[in-house]
C-alpha cells in the first residue's frame, strides 16, 4: 500500500503544479488583453475633442464655412461695421454668410465696432467671441462719420502682422460694408479674381447716375481696397488731418489727395439699393448681383433671400417639413 500512496501523492503534486502553471498563463493572457483594452481606450479618447485642449481648440467655427483653399486663392477681409448692441442682427448675418461658400477665394467676415461701454456688452460680446471668433473691437468711441472707418482700416496692419504664422499680405483686399447690405460672396470673389492686387479701389460709384469711378467716390454700402492702400492709410498723415464728414466721401478724398487707387473698378449695377422705393440708386433684383443695399426691414431681407433661393441646398429630412 505504501508504494500506491507515494504514487498518488506525486500525482497530486504534479496536478497541482500543472494547475498553478495554467493559472499563471491565464493571468498573463488576461493582463495582455486588459493592457490592450486600456491602450485602445486611450487611443479612442485621444481622438475626441474633449480629451485635451489642443484638439478642442482645433474646432474653429467661422462665419464663413470652411472651404478647400490654395495659395492661389485671393484672401478677402469683409468688415461689417455695426454696433455692440446689435446682437440679433449679428446672429442673423451669421446665418446669411455662414451658409455661403466660395471657390477661388477665402473671405473672412468680421463684425467691427468701437470699445464696449456697458457691463452687459462685456459679457455678451465676450461670449460671442468665444463662440464665433468673428468680432473686431476698435479702440475708439462709437461713431459713424468721425473716424471709425479710418480706425478700422489703419488698425489692421498692427492687428494682423504681429502673427508670424500669417502670410504677407494677410489679405489681398479689405472691404468695409454696412450691416444692411446682402453680399453674395461668390459673386464678389468672381469680380475680384481678374482685377489688380495693388492700388485697387472698388465699389459703387457715387453719384448714382455716374459710371466713372475716377470722378467722385465709392458708396459707403461697401467699398474695397487692396492691402497696400491699407498700409498707406496707417502711415499717411493725409487721413489724420481730415477725419470728420460723410465717411465714404471723406475716404474718396483721402485717396485723391494721396494719389492712391489708380486702379478703380465700378461694380455698378451688380451693386445697388433695394428696389423700393425707386430712386436713381435703385435697381430691380437680378441674377448678376454682388450686393443689395438698404435692407432695413425683415420683409426686404426675406424678399431678397427668396429671390436668390438661398435655401435651395436644404437637405430633406424626416425631422422637418418645409413646403
Amino acid at each position: 500500500m505504501k508504494p500506491n500512496r507515494v504514487l498518488d501523492s506525486r500525482r497530486f503534486i504534479a496536478s497541482c503544479f500543472v494547475f498553478i502553471v495554467f493559472l499563471c498563463i491565464l493571468a498573463s493572457i488576461n493582463e495582455i488583453r486588459f493592457d490592450s483594452l486600456l491602450k485602445l481606450g486611450e487611443c479612442a479618447l485621444s481622438r475626441t475633442p474633449y480629451h485635451n485642449a489642443s484638439v478642442q481648440e482645433s474646432h474653429h467655427i467661422s462665419t464663413t464655412p470652411p472651404v478647400s483653399s490654395s495659395s492661389d486663392d485671393i484672401r478677402i477681409l469683409l468688415g461689417i461695421l455695426t454696433l455692440p448692441d446689435h446682437y440679433h442682427k449679428r446672429h442673423f448675418l451669421r446665418l446669411i454668410y455662414g451658409t455661403q461658400s466660395t471657390v477661388g477665394a477665402r473671405i473672412d467676415v468680421k463684425f467691427v465696432f468701437c470699445n464696449l461701454t456697458k457691463e452687459d456688452q462685456k459679457v455678451l460680446v465676450a461670449l460671442e467671441i468665444m463662440r464665433y471668433d468673428d468680432i473686431i473691437i476698435l479702440n475708439c468711441q462709437e461713431n459713424m462719420n468721425k473716424g471709425k472707418t479710418y480706425t478700422y482700416f489703419s488698425s489692421l496692419p498692427d492687428m494682423l502682422l504681429n502673427d508670424t504664422n500669417v502670410p504677407y499680405p494677410p489679405y489681398h483686399y479689405v472691404m468695409k460694408g454696412d450691416d444692411d447690405v446682402y453680399f453674395r460672396l461668390q459673386s464678389l470673389a468672381d469680380s475680384l479674381i481678374p482685377l489688380p492686387r495693388q492700388d485697387l479701389y472698388y465699389g459703387y460709384v457715387i453719384p448714382c447716375p455716374s459710371m466713372d469711378p475716377f470722378v467722385h467716390y465709392m458708396s459707403g454700402m461697401g467699398y474695397l481696397i487692396s492691402w497696400d492702400i491699407v498700409e498707406w492709410l496707417k502711415d499717411s498723415d493725409i487721413p489724420k488731418k481730415h477725419l470728420q464728414g460723410p465717411e465714404d466721401k471723406v475716404f474718396g478724398e483721402w485717396l485723391r489727395d494721396g494719389h492712391r487707387g489708380k486702379n478703380r473698378y465700378n461694380a455698378k449695377w451688380s451693386m445697388y439699393n433695394y428696389p423700393e422705393p425707386p430712386t436713381r440708386c435703385t435697381h430691380e433684383l437680378w441674377p448678376d448681383t454682388i450686393a443689395v443695399h438698404l435692407l432695413k426691414t425683415q420683409e426686404k431681407w426675406i424678399r431678397t433671400l427668396n429671390y436668390f433661393n438661398v435655401t435651395k441646398d436644404l437637405k430633406p429630412s424626416k425631422l422637418y417639413h418645409i413646403p
